[in-house]
C-alpha cells in the first residue's frame, strides 16, 4: 500500500498534459500530492488522503488501497449536478465550490479534461481564461 500522499505515477502522466496544456500554467508539490495552479490559485490538485485521519475519503477505498482523489472547482450552478450523481464525484470537505472526485481505472479521462478546463476558467485571469479550450 501506498503512503498517504504518494500519488502513482500512471495517474500523474494522464493529469500532467491535461493541466500543463493550459495557458501559464504550472505544477508544484503540495502538502499532500501534486496541484496545478494559475498564478498563485490552485485548479487542480490530486492526492492519496490518509482515510483514518479523513473518512469522508474511506468510502472511496478499493481493494485494500487507499484511493486517489483530485479536488477542482465547479461553476457554483453545476455543483449540485455533478455531485448529485454519486461516485466518482462527491463534495469536498472545503470550499463551497470544490468537487473531489476519485480517480481509477474507470475514470473518464474525457469528462475529466472538461472538468479541470472549467476549473481552470474559474481560477485564472479572464483574458487566459478565454484562452483555455479543449484539446
Amino acid at each position: 500500500m501506498s503512503s498517504p500522499g504518494d500519488v502513482p505515477p500512471e495517474i500523474l502522466n494522464r493529469l500532467r498534459p491535461i493541466c500543463l496544456r493550459l495557458p501559464e500554467s504550472y505544477e508544484e508539490p503540495a502538502w499532500i500530492g501534486m496541484r496545478w495552479r494559475i498564478r498563485k490559485r490552485t485548479f487542480a490538485h490530486v492526492f492519496v488522503p490518509d482515510v483514518d485521519r479523513h473518512p469522508l475519503y474511506a468510502s472511496h477505498a478499493a481493494a485494500g488501497r487507499e484511493p486517489v482523489v483530485m479536488t477542482f472547482r465547479v461553476p457554483a450552478d453545476d455543483l449540485l449536478g455533478l455531485t448529485a450523481g454519486g461516485y466518482p464525484f462527491f463534495r469536498a470537505s472545503w470550499g463551497f465550490n470544490v468537487v473531489a472526485a476519485a480517480l481509477g481505472e474507470d475514470t473518464d479521462w474525457t469528462e475529466l479534461t472538461e472538468l479541470i478546463t472549467d476549473s481552470y476558467r474559474e481560477m485564472a485571469p479572464k483574458y487566459l481564461a478565454a484562452q483555455a479550450t479543449l484539446p
